[in-house]
């Protein structure tokens, strides 16, 4: 941050210990720190331990969140943020984004979870701050990414239309065993959600939908073959703002080959239809280890004809891996999802948003080339 702010975050998990470290180190000017958990030794548990892990004096403070109604804490927190970011499951999200609105805060959020946005978007419409949502990883920086693959093809071969706009990413681990050839390296229940829940994509210019798991395929990237299919949530708000625009777009989830077929058979065992979010998590937390040595794997590609007829393509590929940050290391999951959240809030706070902002109508070359993001994802 250019500035002072009080920056509230939302939650203590593994994310939340990024954005609060990357924060307290990071900024130019230290900002106030304020995290919030249900559990408030938790809470108090993470400013100790972002206050053992920065080399930079920085204030941090813990508080309480009530699982009901407004506690007079968090009224005198709340009355004191700037900005509020939520880093709590996706289902408590409207509620975050409420407290936001009515302490005239800014807000930007994680989920990948299309009901809960959709009704954040009603409850911002005209706020007087900015609500920035879906701003991690996928959905995120890749859609961030890709917009702006789009507008420079567009720019550079003097076209308005594209035959395809494609972007991956894979939140893997080092290795992989059988059966299901994965290792947890984030939310059981974000992965199994993003697995049920029908995807909206673009076909023949037209926004529509696509079973997940739907449109399986292998791809090479840097030279190492993984599996792309069909997720929920990651393509944000893209399949709306380019429709009529691209003839096939698409987000897929990138994963070692064999652990969709398993993860297929899970879904197809009779006993799980009624639940099957709910039964799919917790097959998969029963046999699938969580594991710290993580990687990220991004790929983005459009393709299509220049002003002359001749068919071009082009492609960005990433990998990241796990960074240290001050005196903690921190998984490349955790990096690469909190610093596009932490790139919003300062556009919220040093720039004049106000209202619903989401991916496509930011400009893209200032967001991906931001302080808090190249040091992560390298320049563009």
């Amino acid at each position: 941050m250019n500035k002072h702010h009080n920056i509230i975050i939302a939650g203590a998990g593994g994310i939340a210990q990024a954005v609060g470290l990357i924060l307290a180190e990071w900024s130019k000017v230290p900002p106030t720190i304020f995290i919030g958990n249900r559990t408030l030794s938790k809470a108090q548990a993470l400013v100790k331990w972002i206050e053992d892990g920065v080399t930079k004096s920085c204030s941090i403070k813990s508080f309480q969140l009530s699982e009901e109604g407004l506690s007079k804490e968090m009224k005198d927190v709340f009355n004191q943020g700037d900005i509020l970011l939520d880093c709590l499951p996706g289902t408590q999200a409207p509620k975050m984004a409420r407290f936001a609105k009515d302490f005239n805060m800014h807000y930007a959020n994680l989920t990948e979870y299309v009901a809960e946005t959709e009704e954040i978007k009603q409850l911002a419409q005209n706020a007087t701050k900015g609500f920035m949502l879906q701003t991690g990883l996928a959905p995120g920086y890749i859609d961030v990414l890709a917009t702006h693959l789009f507008k420079e093809f567009c720019n550079d071969f003097q076209v308005s239309k594209v035959n395809s706009l494609t972007f991956k990413v894979g939140a893997l681990t080092k290795n992989a065993v059988a059966p299901h050839y994965y290792g947890f390296t984030w939310s059981p229940v974000g992965v199994a959600t993003e697995y049920i829940k029908d995807a909206d994509v673009i076909r023949n210019f037209k926004k529509t939908k696509r079973p997940s798991l739907s449109e399986r395929a292998s791809i090479i990237i840097d030279g190492i073959t993984y599996e792309e299919d069909l997720t929920s949530g990651g393509a944000a708000d893209l399949p709306d703002a380019l429709k009529g625009k691209v003839d096939s777009l698409d987000y897929k989830t990138l994963r070692y080959p064999g652990h969709y077929a398993w993860i297929q058979e899970q879904i197809n065992t009779p006993s799980h239809i009624d639940r099957p979010i709910e039964a799919l998590q917790l097959i998969m937390e029963k046999q699938i280890p969580y594991i710290e040595d993580d990687q990220i794997i991004l790929y983005a590609a459009i393709q299509g004809k220049d002003a002359n007829g001749t068919l071009r393509r082009r492609e960005i590929s990433k990998q990241i891996l796990p960074q240290k940050v001050g005196k903690h290391q921190l998984r490349a999951i955790q990096t690469t999802t909190a610093v596009p959240l932490i790139q919003s809030a300062q556009l919220l706070l040093e720039s004049s948003y106000k209202g619903i902002i989401l991916q496509s109508e930011m400009d893209p070359k200032p967001f991906l080339n931001g302080d808090f993001i190249v040091p992560i994802y390298g320049k563009v």
